[in-house]
């Protein structure tokens, strides 16, 4: 029997629970192979055999190889570990999150420093309260079925 996960109705978003870090396990641990000197040299001078030493998924190493970090998050990957592929690569942690919004890295920034992003889109589905009617109140009607 799976845990009730409320949290996984905010859109866009991937929370990094247990089964992420299940499943990104591998990829996370290559990440931090990227701490050392030699590995990074290692990585860089043949990405994919190096990621080949690494049980991770076909998915998981091509998202990795195109550094589409929002796919590594949706397999799995931290960002905090992820921070290690971006460093190897020279970018900073605000270049990457410029590059996993869309943005350039001074539209990134420029945003953050006006007040970051507006919540409105942000809102998980149903916040008036009807996206898991199971969370319901017993005998309380929703807004949906006023």
């Amino acid at each position: 029997m799976s845990l009730e996960k409320p949290y996984l109705d905010v859109p866009g978003t991937t929370i990094f629970d247990a089964e992420q870090s299940r499943k990104g396990y591998h990829l996370n641990q290559f990440c931090m192979s990227l701490m050392t000197a030699p590995n990074r040299e290692r990585f860089k001078a043949d990405e994919r055999a190096y990621l080949d030493e690494w049980p991770m998924s076909e998915e998981q190493k091509q998202a990795v190889l195109a550094r589409d970090l929002n796919r590594c998050i949706a397999q799995g990957g931290n960002i905090y570990f992820l921070a290690k592929l971006g460093a190897t690569h020279g970018k900073s942690f605000q270049q990457m999150a410029g590059s996993m919004t869309g943005m350039t890295e001074i539209e990134y920034r420029d945003m953050m420093i006006s007040g970051g992003r507006s919540a409105e889109g942000n809102r998980y589905i149903g916040e008036d309260g009807t996206a898991q009617p199971h969370r319901q109140p017993q005998g309380s009607s929703t807004k949906a079925g006023l």
